[in-house]
C-alpha cells in the first residue's frame, strides 16, 4: 500500500505521477530506511512536519542513496495534494525546505504557464539552502534552485518534464511578458 498512488489520482503528463521519477531512483527510494520508517502513512498535512525537519535538498548521495528530499517528493507525487495546499506550502516563508519541496513538485506536475506564473516570483527569494549531492554538501540559493528548475533538464537527479519556452507561451498569449525588477528600479 505504501508504494501505490492514491485512488482517484489524475494522470500527470499522461502517466502515473510516480513514474515522473525514474525507475532506478524510485526503487531505491522504496528500499530506503527513511521511506519505510517515516513516509508510510503521510498525508498532505503530516508531510509538512517532515519537510520542516529537512536539512538539505538534493538527489542521490553516497552509494546512490536517495535524500530525504527525494523521498518526500515521491510521497507528494503519490498523494497529489490540491493546488491550494501547494500554494500554502509556498506561502510559508519561514520553512525554506518546505517551499523548495513545493517548488519542485509544481515544476514536475503543473502546466508550463502555471509553472512560470508561480515560480518566477520566487526568483526574489535569496535565502541559502543546502544541497546534498554525490560530493557531499554545498550551499546554493533558493533563487538559483528555482532558476535551475526553469532552465535545466535535470535537477536533483530527476529528469524534469519538458517545459515550453517562455517566449512561445508569450507569443500564444498564455502568459504576459516578464516584468523585470531592474526596470522598476529605473
Amino acid at each position: 500500500m505504501a508504494n501505490t498512488t492514491v485512488r482517484g489520482a489524475q494522470a500527470i503528463h499522461g502517466q502515473n505521477p510516480q513514474f515522473l521519477v525514474e525507475t532506478v531512483i524510485r526503487n531505491r527510494i522504496y528500499e530506503s530506511p527513511f521511506w519505510k520508517e517515516h513516509c508510510f502513512a503521510l498525508t498532505a498535512e503530516s508531510l509538512i512536519d517532515k519537510a520542516i525537519d529537512l536539512k538539505a535538498i538534493g538527489g542521490v548521495y553516497g552509494n546512490q542513496k536517495p535524500t530525504e528530499f527525494l523521498c518526500l517528493l515521491l510521497k507528494l507525487l503519490q498523494i497529489q495534494p490540491e493546488k491550494e495546499i501547494l500554494l500554502e506550502y509556498l506561502q510559508a516563508d519561514e520553512f525554506k525546505y518546505l517551499r523548495a519541496l513545493a517548488v519542485m513538485y509544481i515544476r514536475m506536475t503543473f502546466s508550463a504557464a502555471d509553472v512560470y506564473e508561480i515560480l518566477e516570483p520566487l526568483l526574489k527569494d535569496y535565502r541559502k539552502i543546502r544541497y546534498r549531492g554525490m560530493n557531499g554538501y554545498s550551499l546554493t540559493y533558493m533563487d538559483e534552485f528555482v532558476d535551475n528548475l526553469l532552465v535545466d533538464e535535470r535537477v536533483c537527479d530527476i529528469i524534469l518534464p519538458r517545459l515550453t519556452r517562455r517566449d512561445v507561451l508569450e507569443d500564444n498569449g498564455e502568459i504576459g511578458p516578464r516584468k523585470s525588477r531592474l526596470l522598476d528600479a529605473m
